[in-house]
């Protein structure tokens, strides 16, 4: 689909996606930390794998053409790879809520500016590399690991935002061959199968209430990718990423009201750098663009 170049509406759309994934996010948090995470990330999968067969076997060529692609290993192993960063991600945010967690995991843009040089052959100047210390720092403010107990729960948000960054970068060498709806297609189908083979042997009852939450969960879920697909139709990637940092403050709001967590004054000067960070790099991007 050609690209509509509307930019208002990309952020409109953008916008719209944070606020939905940040409810995602707290409901993760709500069942996770009742249920086991492998159950909860599963049933996810599963409404995720049916919207993405729907939307490929409503793409031109159906399912044969979305499924068709030259690099099966590496587009199973995406899907694999995202499945695990969501379930570390939950479990993170069971063990240090949502403030935290997103805190930490906001740096991956600045993975990926880091890591796009030795798995893209990029090349990464003096400048990126600069923004990439900057926001680094900005991980340690957040962390604080030289003040008095460091909590070694804090590095788990970092191993999922160097997953999800390695997921990224993957999803961009992919791209060099097939498109955006056979990677879409494979990232659902792939993660609901591994997760379909874990999570089943981690089933628990839930009650009808927290049924509820899981319906919503899944809607959430599916809306938040219809939402960025309809994002990207719309504008330019570069237009409108900045404004994907909004999903941490929708993520505090909730953190703060609905599960008493607290905002601690590392936390916003670590955010504050690593966000000037992910922004000055984007705008390097656009200007070599």
């Amino acid at each position: 689909m050609s690209q509509k170049n509307n930019i208002n509406a990309g952020i409109a759309l953008m916008v719209g996606a944070t606020i939905v994934f940040a409810l995602q996010d707290g409901i993760s948090r709500h069942l996770a930390g009742t249920y086991n995470t492998y159950m909860v990330v599963m049933i996810r999968y599963w409404f995720f794998a049916v919207f993405v067969i729907a939307v490929a076997a409503r793409s031109p060529g159906g399912l044969r053409v979305a499924a068709q692609t030259r690099q099966l290993g590496l587009q199973i192993f995406r899907g694999l790879l995202l499945a695990a960063e969501i379930c570390v991600a939950v479990f993170s945010f069971t063990i240090l809520g949502l403030i935290e967690s997103q805190a930490v995991f906001i740096c991956y843009p600045l993975l990926i500016a880091a890591l796009s040089g030795p798995v893209l052959g990029e090349k990464v100047g003096w400048r990126r590399w600069a923004a990439i210390g900057v926001g680094c720092i900005g991980v340690l403010i957040i962390l604080q690991p030289g003040v008095g107990v460091f909590n070694p729960w804090a590095v788990i948000p970092l191993i999922s935002a160097l997953m999800f960054a390695v997921y990224g970068l993957l999803t961009r060498y992919v791209a060099r061959e097939d498109s955006t709806a056979t990677s879409f297609f494979w990232t659902g189908v792939a993660g609901a199968v591994a997760m379909t083979a874990v999570g089943v042997w981690f089933w628990e009852p839930m009650i009808s209430s927290d049924w509820l939450w899981m319906g919503l969960l899944c809607i959430t879920g599916v809306l938040g990718h219809w939402l960025l697909i309809k994002c990207y139709e719309m504008a330019e990637a570069s237009a409108v990423q900045p404004f994907a940092y909004f999903h941490l403050m929708w993520s505090a709001i909730l953190g703060i009201t609905i599960f008493d967590e607290a905002l601690r004054p590392a936390v916003v000067l670590g955010v504050a750098l690593v966000i000037a960070a992910g922004l000055f790099t984007l705008w390097r991007e656009r200007r070599k663009g």
